[in-house]
């Protein structure tokens, strides 16, 4: 099913998907600042769902990118693209970080929240995210990842081609025919995984998470190295109702592995359909 782009009133760039009478599904892309690569999920979501694809703010000269900000640009998109109508929220990654903040911010705007490949918040967690990566990362990989440093000079470009290069050590058994690369903005990136980093540090997240009333839902790999077993001990304190599902043979992107991707889109159409509800395919 082809998608749409649009422009909000605010003039942040959108895709949409399937038919306008069905519930809506909003899908955040990680990264931060890596647009468009879940177009797959999209793809497959519409038959069942409206799926909106919000691509979020980039980088401009002389402004700083927050947390704060991605959370009000998510809560004007929700409340002007979704108008009202049934709505969850799907993260992924730096996306999945999102849809929590927006939640804990506006939560009586927050619908269900399905969270894959969720992003960490505390050094413990992340420690073992980069300890896990130092052991996946071939001699080839980082030749790659060398080369890239030296020969390219784009930083957007650059970030965008380390990502292509690195994502094997992301996964479990990927299939690359299954994805489409996404675009980078290098600058976004820094500021807004800053900003987390510091808001973690000041005891804002996950603390903030307790206001949460919405159903959530973390899926995620077994052999994604971000560890999600200490991710949902980090998030349980103060999301106690957190329902957690693991998929095995499984990376950090569900959608691209060979062994785990149905598995994936049953578990989380069948979570959307029991808290959503969902029209029939066309």
């Amino acid at each position: 099913m082809p998608n749409v782009e649009r422009l909000t009133t605010d003039g942040l760039r959108y895709r949409e998907y399937g038919a306008v009478h069905r519930p809506n599904v909003v899908l955040v892309h990680g990264g931060p600042a890596a647009r468009g690569y879940l177009e797959p999920v999209a793809m497959r979501l519409a038959a069942r769902y409206r799926v909106l694809e919000p691509f979020q703010r980039g980088s401009q000269a002389g402004q700083q990118l927050s947390v704060d900000r991605h959370v009000r640009d998510l809560h004007g998109f929700v409340h002007d693209v979704c108008a009202g109508a049934e709505t969850a929220l799907v993260g992924h990654s730096w996306g999945a970080m999102l849809v929590l903040a927006f939640a804990a911010a506006f939560p009586a705007d927050a619908g269900p929240l399905a969270l894959i490949g969720c992003g960490t918040f505390d050094p413990a967690s992340r420690a073992q995210l980069q300890q896990t990566l130092e052991q996946r990362l071939t001699a080839p990989i980082r030749a790659q990842l060398e080369h890239i440093e030296r020969t390219e000079a784009d930083p957007d470009a650059r970030l965008a081609a380390m990502g292509r290069v690195i994502q094997p050590a992301y996964g479990y058994d990927l299939d690359p025919a299954l994805g489409v690369d996404a675009t980078c903005d290098a600058r976004a990136h820094e500021q807004s995984w800053q900003d987390m980093l510091r808001l973690q540090a000041d005891g804002i997240y996950p603390a903030a998470f307790a206001r949460i009333d919405a159903p959530v839902l973390m899926l995620h790999g077994v052999a994604d190295p971000h560890p999600g077993a200490m991710i949902r001990d980090s998030l349980l304190p103060f999301l106690p109702h957190l329902e957690h599902s693991e998929l095995a043979r499984c990376g950090h992107t569900p959608w691209l592995e060979r062994h785990a991707a149905e598995e994936f889109y049953r578990v989380l159409l069948a979570w959307l359909r029991e808290r959503l509800g969902a029209s029939r395919p066309a």
